[in-house]
């Protein structure tokens, strides 16, 4: 609503308190209620745009913190090298597959403050039960693969210390596999052909849904490490005791980096890497990945704070605008509320009062429209929403402000009228 009224006003003697300032601007703005709508749709476009961009930001930024830290904050994973020659040419299995299980065991038995260790190797194989079959992966793992992926079992026994050393043919499946296969049917004990090798169903996992990059994480199979490389066809030509990935949790966060120097310090040594050469490994620090890209969340959330706060100057400068244009119009009624004993303090205060009543009735309806609009992205749209009091807090705050602020100068270009040129203005 907007600060315009002429000679409607009735005049009123200094020394106001805050309720007739009040009752005084309303009855101003109501005067030329039209001109005081439009001027208040900047701050209502303003203030529902900060509250829509900043909760998907901050939506955006809770949905990614929690996908990636799933991947595990206190865990590092050892991958190998590069998996090509030069001029982009393959190169072969005994060059590609650096680690070893004894790489796995060193690390274990030499690098401080490590809780886990558990080397892997993966692939993809036809699921086959009566006349159900299901294309998905498989893992093979040693016993803390369990504890650093955060993995527990829904239902069974699971594998047994015998069965990671004996390469027995049991297998754990994913909610997901387990569906496919025997739907409501129970699984445990039941037999199961990975390609042409048949595994006993000794456990199931439970489910996580879905992953930090959109992939089903419960369309899997776990087998044994040694299960996975004498049983499965793929890794006919692997050299013994290859794996793909090793992965190491540590007890404490604070420590991960010094793990990492101590793990990549360790490798070099084991394949006589010489000093200036290339590692024929690959360390990866996920507490690094988490912290980046929450930072990058963060800072995109502030980024779109700060557009949507552009639309808010721009209503603020429309306020002072009209304020303007009301000082010049109310010149004489300002002029015989001076005569009859205003001061300029209570002209301030008076075209203050108006201005921040723009703003806050724009502010009401703009906080209101925010939130509808941020439950609409939430329900239809593909953006996560992050909706709570701080934001809306944060909305009228600034609402305020820029009543306060757009305000002050046409409010002190009012008080500083001399009221005998004020009288003399028809």
């Amino acid at each position: 609503m907007s600060a315009a009224i002429h000679d409607a006003s009735p005049p009123v003697p200094g020394g106001m308190n805050l309720i007739e300032v009040l009752r005084t601007a309303l009855f101003a703005l109501r005067g030329n209620w039209l001109r005081s709508a439009l001027t208040s749709l900047g701050v209502i476009i303003g203030i529902a745009a900060v509250i829509v961009m900043v909760s998907v930001g901050q939506g955006t930024q809770a949905e990614i913190e929690k996908l990636v830290s799933g991947l595990g904050s206190q865990r590092l994973d050892i991958g190998p090298g590069a998996g090509r020659g030069f001029g982009g040419q393959r190169i072969s299995a005994s060059s590609f597959y650096t680690l070893t299980e004894d790489d796995a065991e060193a690390i274990r038995r030499e690098v401080q403050g490590i809780q886990y260790v558990g080397a892997s190797l993966r692939g993809n194989t036809q699921a086959v039960y009566a006349e159900n079959n299901w294309s998905s992966s498989w893992q093979g793992v040693e016993v803390d693969w369990f504890a650093i992926n955060g993995w527990e079992i829904a239902s069974g026994p699971g594998f047994e210390a015998r069965d990671y050393t004996s390469a027995a043919k049991s297998a754990i499946l994913g909610e997901s596999v387990r569906r496919e296969l025997f739907g409501e049917e129970e699984a445990i004990g039941q037999t199961i052909r990975l390609g042409r090798v048949p595994f006993t169903v000794v456990g199931t996992l439970k489910s996580k849904g879905q992953g930090g990059f959109g992939q089903d994480q419960d369309d899997l199979i776990v087998i044994p490490l040694a299960t996975a490389r004498r049983r499965m066809s793929s890794n006919a030509s692997l050299p013994p005791g290859a794996v793909q990935q090793i992965s190491v949790g540590v007890a404490d966060p604070e420590g991960l980096a010094t793990a990492q120097a101590e793990i990549e310090a360790l490798l070099r040594q084991r394949h006589k890497i010489q000093p200036g050469a290339e590692d024929d490994f690959n360390v990866r620090n996920l507490a690094e990945i988490v912290a980046t890209r929450t930072q990058t969340t963060r800072l995109m959330s502030w980024l779109l704070g700060a557009v949507a706060g552009i639309s808010l100057i721009v209503g603020g400068i429309g306020i002072m605008n009209i304020m303007l244009v009301s000082v010049t119009e109310r010149i004489r009624e300002i002029g015989l509320r001076m005569a009859v004993g205003a001061g300029p303090r209570d002209i301030r205060r008076q075209f203050l009062a108006e201005a921040m009543l723009i703003s806050l009735i724009g502010g009401v309806i703009g906080i209101a429209l925010g939130i509808v609009g941020a439950l609409l992205v939430s329900k239809f749209g593909a953006l996560p929403v992050a909706l709570n009091g701080k934001v809306i807090g944060l909305a009228a705050g600034f609402s305020i402000a820029t009543g306060l602020f757009f305000g002050y100068y046409p409010a002190s270009k009012a008080s500083k009228l001399d009221p005998i040129e004020a009288l003399r203005q028809q």
